[in-house]
């Protein structure tokens, strides 16, 4: 005798349900573990470069060389497999139903290549000083000056009047350091008030030519960038061009200024290096209580990161009170960035390393914070001096896991 085998309708809806619902997991499941990849990944390289910056403080604060290693290539394979399927569940003779079963693997095989910083590149990225656009952009960005200052400025250099002199960023400068300090406190009050102009000198500059010396195609050529005007009694020709010069920190517009004063102003200035940044505080205007003219001079990443390191134990800052021509300010710590250095690791930071004997952390504080911004601005600075890590003949590490 033969016993037909019925399907209910709700067993046969489930059939054909599993299917297409399992084939879609898949669909689902690679964009979420390539969401979850991309952003470790992106948290361990931020991680990474975080403890590279402590550790090569750790290593100028126990005076050992400084070393970086860069990323330079992250390419990771994703292998999904998924496989589905139904069989009968019996459950006696007047009927069955499907019971879909399914599995899947997932691998990933990610691929790293990092590429230590040495040679021309180490020469470029950590000894070459900081140039002016660099702190401009910065400022631009929103950083505050008396941070940026503290940790990129070496000397101020004041010319003319009875602060003439060198003045050094560095502790041990009893005479120096307390004016360097006052001097970036000042430039910060004034910032505080939104009356800080950091921009280029614009000027015009003029050549006077005789006529006969250009024929009509080179006027023709010269006309593209200059302007030209003809003097017919003298027979001689003016050729004007208008000029971008050095960036200039001041408590006024320098557009305000007539063309020959700031002429004069990018002549002093390009005296000077190209780490240095002039500063003109001038009286009349809002901080110009305290007239300052000069130029701060910047320092390689190398050195930003050595004095750091340095001012730990051996060479520590110190409370430096404002000058008594600077208003109230908000904030003046004593160190530029304070770090906590402990034989023990620390339990209440994000982020330590561990150098010799002893572990490297950010100092922890209350209310607004400078260390945490300070820090931050070190990461960006140390970005700033990116180029291609992917260079030829680079002693280039491949890590697969």
């Amino acid at each position: 005798m033969m016993v037909n085998r019925r399907h209910s309708p709700v067993s046969s809806f489930a059939r054909y349900l599993t299917v297409p619902m399992l084939c879609g997991l898949q669909g689902c499941f690679s964009p979420l573990a390539l969401d979850r990849a991309v952003i470790e990944y992106d948290k361990v390289t931020t991680d990474i470069l975080s403890k590279q910056l402590l550790l090569n403080i750790g290593r100028a604060h126990q005076h050992q060389p400084m070393h970086f290693t860069g990323v330079s290539n992250i390419a990771a394979t994703f292998n999904f497999q998924f496989n589905a399927g139904a069989t009968p569940a019996f459950t006696g003779e007047v009927g069955s139903v499907m019971t879909p079963i399914f599995g899947g693997t997932m691998s990933e095989n990610p691929t790293i290549s990092i590429v230590p910083i040495e040679g021309e590149e180490f020469t470029r990225r950590l000894l070459t000083p900081f140039q002016e656009s660099k702190l401009t952009m910065l400022l631009r960005q929103g950083y505050d000056l008396d941070m940026m200052l503290r940790l990129l400025a070496g000397e101020l250099r004041l010319n003319g009047g009875t602060q003439k002199g060198i003045y050094l960023n560095k502790p041990s400068d009893k005479g120096g350091y307390p004016l360097f300090r006052q001097a970036v406190l000042h430039l910060s009050s004034i910032q505080d008030r939104h009356m800080l102009f950091v921009e280029p000198l614009m000027f015009e500059r003029h050549w006077r030519l005789p006529a006969e010396s250009l024929s009509a195609e080179h006027l023709a050529a010269l006309q593209k960038d200059y302007k030209i005007e003809f003097h017919a009694e003298q027979k001689q020709l003016t050729l004007s061009k208008r000029v971008t010069g050095r960036i200039l920190l001041t408590n006024y517009d320098p557009a305000t200024l007539s063309n020959e004063e700031r002429l004069r102003l990018q002549e002093e200035a390009d005296q000077g290096a190209e780490n240095d940044v002039s500063v003109d505080i001038r009286p009349g205007y809002p901080g110009g209580e305290w007239p300052l003219h000069g130029v701060f001079r910047l320092r390689s990443f190398h050195n930003v990161l050595n004095f750091v390191g340095q001012t730990i134990d051996e060479d520590p800052e110190y409370a430096v009170e404002k000058h008594p021509q600077t208003p109230s300010v908000s904030e003046n710590p004593i160190q530029a960035m304070a770090l906590l250095v402990d034989e023990d690791e620390p339990a209440d930071t994000d982020i330590s390393v561990r150098f010799g004997d002893y572990y490297y952390a950010l100092r922890s504080e209350n209310g607004y914070q400078w260390n945490r911004e300070g820090f931050r601005l070190l990461c960006q600075i140390f970005q700033m001096t990116m180029t291609d890590l992917a260079r030829q003949g680079a002693p280039e590490i491949t890590i697969s896991k």
